[in-house]
C-alpha cells in the first residue's frame, strides 16, 4: 500500500468519525424537538453489565455523545488528564449509585502542536498554526498555565474543523 493510499484511508476514517459525531448531534437535536426519539429505534441501546448501564459514544471536546443519542458530561479532570480529543470513542459505565465512570476505548489519530495560551470572555484557548483551540479550565489549572505561556497540545490529526485541544504539557 502506498503512502498516498494510507493517507486517503486515514482521511476517510476521520471523515467517518466526524460524520458519526455530526449524526449523533443531529439525532440529539431531533430528540429535543420531537420527544423521546422512538422513531430513531436503530440507535444502539445501552447494555446492562452486572446491573450497571454501559454506553458507548464519541467525545466532542467536553461531553460524550452516546450512540443512544444522549449527551453525557465528561468530568473535566478526567478529560484533561487523559488528554481526550474530539473523536475519541468512550465507554461510560453508570454505577448503581449513579456515578459516571468513563474509559477511553478508541483513541482518534492525534498530532502534537506547540501552542500559546490566551484568554477571551473567560475561556482559555491554545493558539497553534494560526488557529485558536478551546482548552479545558481543568488543564489550565492543573498545569498552572498563564496567558502567554507555551504548551504542547494534542489535536485530532485529520480534523481541521476540531475546536478543542488537550493540553499535554507546559513548555
Amino acid at each position: 500500500m502506498s503512502n498516498l493510499d494510507e493517507k486517503q484511508i486515514k482521511r476517510l476514517r476521520n471523515l467517518i468519525k466526524e460524520a458519526e459525531i455530526n449524526l449523533l448531534a443531529a439525532k440529539e437535536l431531533l430528540i429535543s424537538l420531537v420527544g423521546d426519539g422512538e422513531e430513531l429505534s436503530h440507535q444502539a441501546p445501552s447494555e446492562q453489565v452486572d446491573g450497571e448501564d454501559v454506553i458507548e459514544g464519541i467525545f466532542d471536546g467536553q461531553s460524550m455523545i452516546g450512540y443512544n443519542g444522549k449527551i453525557y458530561p465528561v468530568q473535566a479532570n478526567y478529560a484533561s488528564k487523559s488528554h481526550l480529543v474530539q473523536g475519541d470513542v468512550l465507554k461510560l459505565t453508570i454505577a448503581d449509585g449513579g456515578k459516571f465512570l468513563f474509559k477511553q476505548i478508541g483513541p482518534a489519530p492525534r498530532k502534537q502542536l506547540i501552542a500559546t495560551i490566551s484568554q477571551r470572555d473567560g475561556n482559555y484557548f491554545a493558539q497553534a498554526e494560526s488557529k485558536d483551540y478551546k482548552i479545558l479550565l481543568a488543564s489550565v489549572t492543573h498545569f498552572k498555565l498563564s496567558v502567554g505561556a507555551q504548551a504542547t497540545i494534542v489535536v485530532p490529526e485529520n480534523n481541521p474543523e476540531a475546536e478543542w485541544a488537550a493540553v499535554e504539557a507546559p513548555l
